[in-house]
């Protein structure tokens, strides 16, 4: 009775970890994994105390830039470790005279070295079954990296381009005033357009492959949260506040952009206000928003009439995503940039953790 109990045991262990495995690489939507969320969580620890340790945010990019590749190599070498733990406890329910028999035949199975041959024909399948299972798990991190290198790099082009229309680091009004100076304000539709497709493309690549969201960019000051606020912020701002080019492209960028943002906090267990009213507190304060105002009218752009209005038209697109932001570029330690990651520390407006650390969230759990 013993025997069966293990060897069931030691079976649920390797499907599990397989489930893991398609959840995390192959299982194309959101889907979370505890074993993933573990691993991630277990290693955030020591990476940002060591980060916390470096006197500049150089230094501490540097750190942080390691986290994701190491976390990935490590949750591989976890699926290998907890699929020979459950073939151990198999190969001893077929024969318990010798644990160090069963580790012996597993270990030489997993990595298919063969050096320990099985004594009959159960732990000749068993055998099979376990090699299989370990190239299974290297050909699906093979096929993996390449995907999300893709997508990072999609990503990165856009918010390297961001760096010319807006600055470093980027900012809302320099993206506005600089479109302005070459006579392109009234000419971005197609921009606004092409950042909808950008956060249409970023909630998709960030939502299947979690560790895409802690892969930093190339440049330390660049980053793609601070790159979605400053897109986010120029398009609330024109919307409210600019008279120039039509308002369905602004506000479909402004939609996918929260929406994607959302759906990003959503895998990551952040709660918030999934429908907040216009009128909410929002991290921008009137000043701030009366000194960008004074800029664009000093530089000659075109503003409306009621500047009163366009503050509670600003304020209502920004309360859409102002909360999710900041606990991303919280979560993500993004570089400091105006309205986004300078405000992003736990005394201003966003939203709380579950009850349960970020990824620990019991509805997150494999089912």
């Amino acid at each position: 009775m013993v025997n069966v109990v293990v060897f069931v045991a030691g079976l649920l262990l390797v499907v599990w970890t397989l489930m893991s495995a398609i959840r995390t690489v192959i299982l194309p939507r959101s889907a979370q994994s505890a074993i993933t969320r573990v691993v991630f969580l277990v290693l955030r620890t020591p990476f940002r105390w060591m980060a916390n340790e470096r006197r500049d945010f150089a230094s501490r990019d540097q750190v942080m830039a390691l986290y994701a590749p190491v976390a990935l190599v490590t949750l591989v070498a976890v699926w290998l470790l907890l699929i020979t733990v459950g073939y151990i406890a198999m190969f001893w329910a077929l024969d318990d005279d010798s644990l160090a028999d069963a580790i012996h035949l597993a270990t030489s199975s997993i990595t298919t070295l063969g050096f320990a041959p099985a004594a009959d024909l159960p732990e000749q399948l068993l055998a099979f079954t376990s090699a299989g299972v370990g190239l299974f798990i290297l050909t699906l991190m093979i096929t993996y990296l390449p995907t999300m290198y893709s997508a990072f790099s999609r990503r990165e082009t856009m918010v390297a381009l961001l760096e010319v229309r807006a600055g470093t680091p980027p900012s809302a009004i320099e993206f506005l005033l600089r479109h302005h100076r070459i006579g392109w304000l009234d000419e971005m539709d197609e921009t606004w357009l092409e950042w909808e497709r950008w956060f249409a493309e970023l909630e998709e690549a960030h939502t299947s492959y979690a560790a895409l969201n802690f892969f930093r960019s190339p440049q330390s000051e660049r980053s793609w949260v601070t790159a979605a606020g400053t897109v986010l912020d120029a398009a609330s701002i024109s919307s409210a506040a600019v008279v120039t080019g039509m308002e369905g492209p602004k506000g479909v960028c402004i939609r996918s952009g929260f929406l994607a943002l959302r759906r990003i906090a959503d895998f990551f267990g952040l709660v918030y206000d999934p429908d907040p009213a216009p009128d909410d507190p929002i991290s921008i304060t009137r000043g701030e928003f009366d000194a960008v105002w004074d800029q664009l009218a000093e530089a000659g752009v075109p503003l409306v009439d009621d500047q009163d209005q366009a503050w509670r038209d600003f304020a209502g697109w920004r309360v859409n995503y102002d909360a999710v932001l900041l606990a991303i570029a919280e979560l993500t330690m993004a570089p400091y940039a105006p309205w986004s990651s300078d405000r992003s520390g736990p005394s201003h407006q966003r939203p709380r953790l579950g009850k349960f650390a970020t990824w620990l969230s019991p509805k997150g759990a494999d089912r």
